[in-house]
């Protein structure tokens, strides 16, 4: 009964496979090996995108990082939500790759509007010496609470950015989770809808540490290739990052398992709501839910081994029935059998 993040569980049988089959004599190092040839041409085509660049790195820090760092100035700000991962988890890694940008919150939730873009961009009056400058709007795709944007709404975020001369990017750390929610294109979430860059997770959902970063300007592309490494992101042994991200790439599986994940906790967020006091905090979305449920079911749940995010506590002293607020995330491999048993003892059945 395992819902603490997508982070934790297994990577993909067929992604280790890829990563033995390419275990075998020796390739090309940094990147120019035949495995990244076919990465780059499979994302390029589903990304209708035959002129994009693909860069792969380990991590979801440095993909936000140094791209955010390709495309601003270290005298500008980026503009992002106060939950924006590389707002609240990522230890001022933008700041301190793009040499100094600021992080300039829009709204007060995890995802903004066209107009609350517009009043974060006005607050820097343009040109003005003394202040920062404008610089790249960075959206989350799926936010941190689970939610997502429709392409409609990110395509009228990004007409705004446009308006004002700014690039756009796009944390995809769970970017198969929201494409298979919407059930639209990868080019449809991103380029088509007005997005300059994106980065494509495949840590959460099933690989063992890769994200992919895409640019569909060519010309950032040199630049991030001297970012990566000058950061010490640039992997020797290569083709074990491209091994990853091509088992993952091949025959849809980076989709199916994001469905399977949603699937998943859809399920979860039926069940829970047949929990006595329980209650949705926000609509899922895709594999995250956020619910209340009662002190007492969060003790008995903890009891019986669930692990998962406990956002308030204390745990063990208050009221029984006082909610308190978690997180629950399924990943590719949670089964029917763990979610029953997880509302089983949920229910005190």
């Amino acid at each position: 009964m395992y819902f603490a993040s997508d982070n934790s569980g297994p990577a993909l049988p067929a992604v280790l496979q890829a990563m033995i089959d390419a275990n075998a004599g020796y390739a090309t190092s940094y990147g120019d090996d035949a495995l990244m040839d076919e990465v780059r041409d499979r994302i390029r085509t589903l990304f209708e995108a035959p002129q994009a660049s693909v860069y792969l790195v380990a991590t979801g820090t440095a993909a936000n990082a140094l791209a955010l760092a390709t495309l601003s100035q270290p005298w500008q700000t980026v503009f992002c939500t106060p939950l924006a991962h590389i707002h609240v988890d990522e230890c001022n890694a933008p700041e301190f790759f793009t040499g100094g940008a600021k992080l300039s919150l829009v709204g007060q939730a995890d995802k903004m509007t066209p107009d609350e873009l517009r009043q974060a961009i006005a607050a820097w009056p343009k040109g003005d010496v003394h202040a920062a400058q404008h610089g790249p709007l960075a959206l989350t795709q799926a936010t941190e609470r689970g939610r997502i944007y429709s392409c409609q709404e990110i395509a009228a975020l990004c007409t705004v950015a446009r308006d004002h001369g700014l690039p756009t990017y796009m944390d995809g750390a769970r970017f198969a989770n929201a494409v298979a929610a919407l059930g639209c294109s990868p080019a449809e979430m991103t380029w088509k809808a007005g997005i300059d860059a994106v980065s494509m997770g495949g840590t959460k959902n099933g690989c063992l540490g890769v994200e992919a970063v895409i640019f569909f300007a060519p010309e950032n592309a040199w630049e991030f290739e001297l970012r990566r490494k000058r950061s010490a992101h640039l992997f020797s042994k290569h083709r074990y990052l491209s091994a990853q991200m091509l088992g993952y790439l091949r025959d849809h599986l980076w989709l199916e398992t994001a469905q399977e994940a949603n699937a998943r906790a859809a399920r979860l967020a039926t069940g829970l709501r047949s929990v006595p006091g329980a209650r949705m905090v926000f609509e899922r979305d895709v594999n995250m839910i956020f619910a209340s449920l009662p002190r007492a079911t969060h003790q008995r749940l903890k009891t019986a081994g669930a692990v998962y995010f406990l956002y308030e506590g204390p745990l063990d002293t208050g009221p029984a029935d006082e909610p308190l607020l978690a997180r629950f995330v399924c990943d590719w491999s949670i089964t029917e059998a763990q979610i029953e048993a997880f509302l089983s003892v949920a229910r005190g059945d």
